[in-house]
């Protein structure tokens, strides 16, 4: 008698098992767990503006100290690294680096992860210089900053009152404005909402912050910020 079972279908549950081994892969890539060596990408470059994967690619700095030095590498920025702060209560700092200019920008960071130091240097050197350029063809020579490392929580959000910021890593900056190479000053708080190329150069530099922070939040986010912009590098993704 000939058997006219079906053979079980496997296919389902192979297809499962590929998407949770991919679900895991990209997870350990976004948390910077899977090291340079087992990428599928090249390591992220200074030199150029990253057009794929860029995310990513800064990830793997986060736990790798000598892919963050053969990175982190002049005229793009003049980062050394500072020893680390094992995480105390939710504050502290690894794998983080201080930095006086990046994109040749003065920027003066005591301390900031070497993902962030990074994306940085990537987001002054490729992006506000070239439309500092464009819109007063001048360079900028200072990033206004309002903080980088403070221990504490996130502010003005109504669900995560008792979660650690990204500041108290170390993962985040707030930035009030821009000085020029003629002492011009731009100011968030005074030119978002103004008319003329001040407030053009600020809208479009927040716009293209989101490529390479996972946060990049302004005056249009809420009140909190109507003075600076926030840009992090942690678990949440946020451009507005």
């Amino acid at each position: 008698m000939t058997d006219t079972r079906r053979p079980k279908r496997r296919i389902p549950s192979l297809l499962l098992l590929a998407l949770l081994l991919g679900a895991s892969l990209f997870g350990a890539m976004r948390l910077g767990f899977l090291p340079q060596r087992w990428s599928p990408f090249p390591p992220i470059t200074l030199a150029e503006r990253p057009e794929w994967f860029v995310d990513t690619r800064l990830s793997a700095l986060r736990r790798d100290r000598d892919l963050c030095d053969a990175v982190l590498k002049s005229p793009y920025i003049d980062a050394v690294s500072v020893p680390d702060n094992p995480y105390k209560n939710g504050c502290g700092w690894v794998n983080a680096v201080k930095f006086q200019k990046a994109g040749g920008a003065v920027v003066g960071a005591p301390k900031m992860t070497c993902e962030m130091a990074a994306a940085m240097a990537l987001w002054i050197e490729h992006e506000v210089q070239p439309l500092a350029q464009s819109y007063f063809k001048e360079r900028v020579t200072q990033v206004a900053d309002m903080g980088i490392y403070d221990c504490r929580n996130i502010l003005g959000s109504k669900y995560l009152t008792n979660v650690r910021s990204q500041h108290a890593t170390a993962n985040a900056i707030d930035i009030a404005g821009f000085k020029l190479e003629s002492g011009r000053r731009i100011s968030i708080l005074k030119n978002w909402d103004s008319n003329g190329p001040e407030s053009e150069f600020l809208k479009e530099v927040h716009r293209r912050a989101c490529r390479y922070f996972r946060v990049a939040i302004g005056p249009e986010y809420n009140a909190l910020h109507k003075n600076h912009f926030h840009f992090d590098r942690g678990a949440f993704s946020r451009c507005k």
